[in-house]
């Protein structure tokens, strides 16, 4: 297909924790997506994208600058993007593009009642609001509930954080999502409000993250008890790093609920809410879409829907996220859909990662790339260029995020081929023992059998971490000028 001429406007479509088998598109017979589903087949579907940590923080930090995690600084949640840190945002609006976010940034602390500080991001316009519940003076969302449903935004505040999710659609975080990106759609359709053509949009919705509550009327269109059973195991944790069994037992370092704590009716409720929270976004997805179809923007619009990281939701008896690397934890959703450029309906099997994103929406403005960024940009994967050399890895890293483990949790993922090898840290990072996991997912996709105590894979661990270290030198950041040679 002929790429146009003209640059094109970019809306990115970001949700935080969904799997990336939460999308009828992806194979999941159970879960109603009707809209993604037709974005996926309009567009290509990464069927492989690894985020670069299974948390939001740090994840973000890399999709933002398109630089691995030790590279960027964002290390753990809870800590702020070095100021010097360049975002493509930033780079498109120094391009000429009309830059806008609304929702979830979390590029710093804002734990507490925090405003999280804000960067050089280019963003004009600036909608902020970390999560549903109540916090920062400064969160957007709160400011239009309180004048919008004042009666429920009351009520909800009496009855704490949980209320929020089970809002009506029409008061509820994610519908507010879609409103304010319509708005800033309509405005650059009519050249109004100071917006501009071409422009970059940033609408990152908070849902399916827990507290896995959501409207009624969403969760009345699933039976929990058509739903699929957590995958596991009896006795799966026993090969697997200690680490593990301590989360099963208590998320977040004994800050949530752990797997083991929850019975039966409550996984399957849980998966319930879950499903019901990712069919409340479809169907804002589809307000989007709409309106970017009725102003005419459509055609020249790429349009990318992700997510920041996945959620156990009970696989391999674990909830939430944290310290493991499994595919439910850290492979997302990545739908790309840019008419004139991608085949309708194409499907894409190489190693995506979050790191490509920056890269490709720079390349796809004709902006400079900056040499700091380390991902590579995926335009001949969608213009489906023949003999593209793509690298056969991805890397994803945990460095003890959010609630601190009594001993540092610290974990480092490698998927290449069909291996993916996962290693827990010991001394001298941590006093943690040194463990970790192997899986071959072409014979154990769901990654329930540990290979790598097992002296008939010994030579492929060897193999694979030894790669591992050549990655972690590939992606060190040596952009430092070289003044001489010495």
């Amino acid at each position: 297909m002929t790429p146009t001429t003209e640059q094109p406007n970019i809306l990115l479509l970001c949700t935080d924790q969904q799997r990336f088998d939460a999308l009828g598109a992806a194979g999941n017979p159970h879960i109603d997506t009707p809209h993604l589903d037709r974005l996926a087949a309009e567009g290509a579907l990464f069927e492989n994208c690894y985020v670069q940590s299974p948390v939001c923080g740090p994840s973000r930090a890399s999709l933002m600058t398109g630089r691995y995690v030790p590279s960027h600084g964002l290390w753990a949640n809870g800590v702020d993007l070095p100021a010097h840190e360049r975002l493509f945002t930033r780079e498109l609006a120094d391009a000429g593009y009309d830059a806008g976010l609304v929702g979830k940034l979390h590029l710093g602390s804002c734990h507490g009642g925090r405003t999280e500080p804000r960067l050089d991001d280019g963003l004009r316009v600036f909608r902020w609001a970390h999560d549903p519940y109540p916090g920062s003076s400064e969160n957007a969302y709160h400011r239009w509930l309180a004048a919008r449903h004042p009666d429920l935004h009351a009520r909800a505040l009496r009855e704490g954080p949980g209320a929020f999710d089970a809002l009506p659609a029409e008061a509820h975080y994610s519908h507010w999502i879609a409103e304010e990106t319509i708005g800033f759609l309509r405005h650059a359709a009519e050249g109004t409000g100071g917006a501009s053509s071409p422009f970059v949009f940033l609408a990152n919705f908070f849902d399916p993250h827990h507290g896995f509550g959501a409207p009624q009327e969403y969760l009345d269109r699933y039976d929990s008890s058509g739903l699929p059973a957590p995958v596991t195991r009896p006795g799966e944790l026993e090969s697997k790093p200690p680490i593990q069994a301590e989360a099963s037992a208590e998320s977040y370092a004994g800050h949530a609920r752990g797997y083991l704590e929850y019975s039966e009716q409550e996984l399957a409720e849980t998966v319930r809410a879950y499903y019901a929270m990712v069919s409340l976004l479809d169907d804002e997805v589809g307000r989007i879409l709409a309106v970017l179809e009725e102003t005419g923007q459509a055609e020249n619009t790429i349009v990318v829907f992700t997510s920041d990281h996945g959620e156990m939701l009970g696989d391999h008896q674990l909830m939430l996220k944290g310290p493991f690397l499994y595919e439910g934890a850290v492979r997302v959703p990545l739908i790309v859909r840019w008419p004139g450029v991608t085949e309708p309906g194409t499907r894409r099997t190489e190693l995506a990662q979050w790191v490509d994103l920056a890269p490709t929406f720079l390349e796809a403005a004709a902006a400079p790339v900056p040499r700091a960024m380390q991902g590579s940009s995926l335009l001949p994967l969608l213009r489906g260029d023949e003999d593209v050399r793509w690298r056969d890895w991805a890397l994803c890293q945990y460095r003890d995020s959010g609630h601190p483990y009594d001993s540092p949790a610290l974990v480092t993922m490698l998927r290449t081929g069909q291996w993916k090898l996962v290693v827990h840290h010991g001394e001298p990072a941590t006093d943690r023992e040194r463990t970790g996991e192997l899986y071959d997912l072409a014979a154990d996709p769901r990654e329930l059998t540990n290979l790598w105590a097992e002296a008939g894979h010994a030579a492929t661990r060897l193999a694979l971490q030894e790669t591992l270290l050549d990655v972690m030198v590939a992606t060190e950041d040596r952009t430092a000028r070289r003044v001489d040679v010495w």
